[in-house]
């Protein structure tokens, strides 16, 4: 973080100081959860539906904060605000304007915003100082608190945006002020909350709308909704994708043995061929977005190439590959799941099933936010996955569309089940599986399906949650 003084602060966020000197020095980035407090930092209090973080404060000033942002007077040194939110975006909005040498990205779109930010994250690393956003912390809280972190050494800020709704995404870039922004796809995932995919795609749009003439908006040429922004930017169009008039095609892919593409990365001039590490044939796409990204912002074709083939996944339960002793491979794909990511998944692990003599299983929960399209969407991957010969375990009376379209594929069968909870799925495969077996566990966020996989890999070991210090918020749009 730029240091601050509290004085600064206050003016910047028309806030008022109580019990601390305005010399007083902010000299680390903010943060909401107490436990994260150390010398120099600002605690700030957000007051949730069920934790308010004003009632840690005083531990974040024992930890060391320099004082609390806080929406009303406490028994604390504090900058009160009106507003604690909108003020870390007024400081954040401040970081990013003092910023000397920085390029700011923003990425967007319905599915692939972390894997890609990660990426992109990696790439950049190896052309100057980059601060990206952490997991997928990518609301009108997280994208202040990653904009928090720059400093004067930061040559590339990565933002990932998120929206639940119209506007949103334009606020994070007035906090942000990207002068390259990724837009991924328009899909299904957050209909139920929108309505319809054209208000999603005016909601994504959002971010080109914001770039400047001098700037650069990367679209995703396979993607119509997409392609159509190019209309609504006054920065310059880099588009990438499989499409042949793709600026950053992606020509010859295949996926291995082992589930990761293998690829050519093409520009007018030049072809890199890559191997990624991550898992599934969507990650090319992903990558040509980041490359994209990437050669806007000054970088060699080359040397993106081999930055991407050195890239790992940064997000946890995201494709997260473990093999156990007895040679169970486990997918953990359970941080989220819409039908475009589903039916990704479930191709990957064909594939990979493909190679190997075990058997594959599919352990798949609700996918959430899809509106009147619930049904219809559960009952098709269910098909697919049938279709696929994998065995289908459908968890919740959410993902009962799953198994019933399974079971339209392939009958009734001791393959195809439906379960009530996680420990009914985690009951059938200890007692199932075999050496060499394949599992995926996917499905949106609030299925808790991480919980599966964590049983699968540490047996003893089930996911505890333990008490929230002030972190009183979703961490990101598709926290769900």
């Amino acid at each position: 973080m730029i240091a601050m003084t509290l004085g600064e602060l206050a003016e910047i966020t028309d806030g008022r100081l109580h019990g601390v000197a305005a010399s007083a020095v902010v000299a680390r980035a903010p943060v909401i959860d107490s436990r994260q407090a150390a010398p120099g930092a600002l605690f700030v209090a957000i007051r949730g539906d069920s934790v308010d973080g004003h009632d840690f404060a005083q531990e974040a000033v024992a930890a060391g904060a320099t004082a609390v942002l806080a929406g009303h007077e406490i028994d604390a040194p504090s900058l009160v605000v009106d507003d604690t939110v909108a003020a870390l975006g007024r400081v954040a909005a401040e970081i990013v304007r003092r910023l000397q040498r920085c390029t700011v990205v923003g990425i967007t779109g319905s599915q692939g915003k972390t894997s890609t930010k990660d990426l992109l994250s990696q790439v950049l690393a190896t052309a100057g100082a980059t601060v990206a956003t952490a997991g997928n912390l990518n609301n009108e809280i997280g994208v202040p608190l990653t904009c928090c972190r720059a400093d004067a050494n930061t040559r590339f800020l990565v933002c990932e945006m998120g929206a639940r709704g119209l506007g949103n995404i334009a606020y994070l870039c007035s906090i942000a002020q990207p002068s390259i922004g990724v837009v991924l796809n328009v899909g299904t995932a957050h209909i139920g909350e929108f309505g319809s995919q054209d208000l999603i795609a005016r909601s994504k749009g959002e971010l080109v709308e914001a770039l400047p003439t001098t700037g650069s908006a990367v679209l995703n040429a396979d993607d119509e909704a997409v392609r159509a922004m190019a209309g609504r930017t006054r920065a310059s169009v880099l588009t990438y994708g499989a499409a042949p008039d793709a600026d950053v095609r992606v020509g010859d892919l295949r996926l291995g043995a082992d589930g990761t593409p293998v690829f050519t990365l093409h520009t007018a001039a030049r072809g890199e061929r890559v191997r990624l590490g991550l898992l599934g044939a969507h990650q090319a796409t992903n990558a040509a977005a980041a490359a994209a990204a990437a050669l806007a912002a000054g970088m060699d074709l080359s040397a993106i190439a081999a930055a991407l083939g050195s890239a790992r996944s940064l997000s946890a339960w995201r494709m997260e590959h473990q093999v156990r002793p007895d040679g169970v491979i486990v997918v953990n794909d359970a941080y989220n799941a819409n039908p475009d990511s589903m039916r990704s998944a479930l191709e990957t692990i064909a594939t990979m099933a493909a190679a190997r003599p075990g058997r594959a299983v599919a352990v798949l929960g609700e996918m959430l936010e899809l509106g009147d399209a619930a049904r219809t969407e559960h009952e098709a991957v269910g098909r697919l996955a049938a279709e696929a010969g994998l065995t289908v375990i459908a968890v919740g009376d959410g993902a009962r569309g799953i198994h019933d379209g399974a079971v339209a594929i392939r009958g009734e069968s001791d393959t195809i089940l439906a379960v009530e909870g996680h420990d009914d799925a985690i009951a059938w495969l200890d007692a199932h599986l075999q050496p060499g077996d394949l599992v995926l566990v996917k499905a949106s966020r609030a299925a808790g399906l991480e919980r599966v996989a964590a049983s699968l890999v540490a047996p003893s070991r089930h996911t505890a949650w333990g008490v929230n210090h002030g972190r009183a918020v979703d961490e990101g749009t598709d926290a769900r």
